[in-house]
Parts: C-alpha cells; structure tokens; sequence
C-alpha cells in the first residue's frame, strides 16, 4: 500500500532520504584487530587452497575428458583403416574371381592346341612318329623278406613297468 504524506509535492524528483549511519562507540582494542587480522590471514589461505583444489580438479576433468575423447578419435581412426582394408580386400577378391573365370575359359582344349601352334610352332603327332612298347605283365615288386614291427617309443615309467613286470 501507498504511504500517504501529509504534503503535497510539486516536483518531479523524489526527495531525499538520509542514509542511517551506525557509528560504533567504542574503538576496538589492538589484541582484537590482530585476532581479525590472523582469522582474516587464515581465511584467506583456506580461500587460496580450496581454489587451487578446485582448479587441480577443473584441470584433472578437463585432462581426463582430452583423453577419453583422444581415444575415441584413435578408435574411429582404427574403424576407418579396417573398413578401407576391408573395401581393398573385396577389391582384390572381386578381381581374382575374374582371373579364375578369365583362365578356366581359356584352359579349354582347342585354345590350348591353337597357342601351341601359334606361339611354340607345335604340330600333331602323324602315325610314323609314334612307337609302341610292349611291356611284360610280370610284377617288378618284391615283397619284403622281413615282418617290420614300429613300436612307439615309451616313456619312462613306461620302461620302468616293463623292465619290472619282466623280472617278476
């Protein structure tokens, strides 16, 4: 609510209010004022730590964010290799493919014998430069004359059994 004064004024500029001024009674004591000053000291220490503390901990978030982000940029880096290894890998795959299919069209029988007319200057065999042998149909192999035993070799207790069960 509005106050209301009891006179009425004419101006346009608010009127002046007069500052309220405590003025103490007493001046401090020196042993006071030093007490102020060394709680003040101290104050302003536990200020300077709890601010170098909380810059340590800015510059250990921001180091810790540096990193975590360096390592997902090397990780992406790592993706884009594999995936362009992977591209050239189907690349190389795809034309091999090709060669295959390239050279088994070519292995056909009637391209061989045209390369080796033309390139080598091979001819057909006629009738007079093919000869004939006649082999006996006896067996030129000979059974062996002694029975082959493997025997695997044994380990030590193996042995050590054995040489036991042999005296006993």
């Amino acid at each position: 609510m509005a106050k209301s004064y009891s006179r009425y004024e004419y101006e346009t500029s608010p009127r002046k209010l007069e500052p309220n001024y405590n003025v103490p009674k007493k001046s401090p004591t020196k042993k006071k004022t030093q007490a102020k000053r060394n709680v003040s000291k101290k104050k302003q220490k536990e200020l300077k730590r709890k601010k170098i503390k909380t810059t340590l901990y800015v510059l250990i978030a921001f180091s810790i964010v540096f990193l975590v982000s360096y390592r997902n940029a090397k990780i992406d880096e790592n993706f884009a290799e594999v995936r362009s290894l992977k591209e050239e890998m189907e690349k190389v795959e795809k034309e091999n493919a090709q060669l295959e299919v390239s050279i088994e069209s070519s292995l056909n029988l009637t391209n061989i014998e045209q390369q080796a007319k033309s390139l080598l200057g091979m001819q057909k065999l006629t009738s007079r430069q093919t000869e004939y042998i006649e082999l006996p149909k006896t067996d030129y192999i000979e059974p062996a004359a002694e029975n082959v035993v493997l025997e695997e070799e044994k380990g030590f207790l193996e042995k050590v059994g054995d040489f036991i069960f042999r005296i006993i």
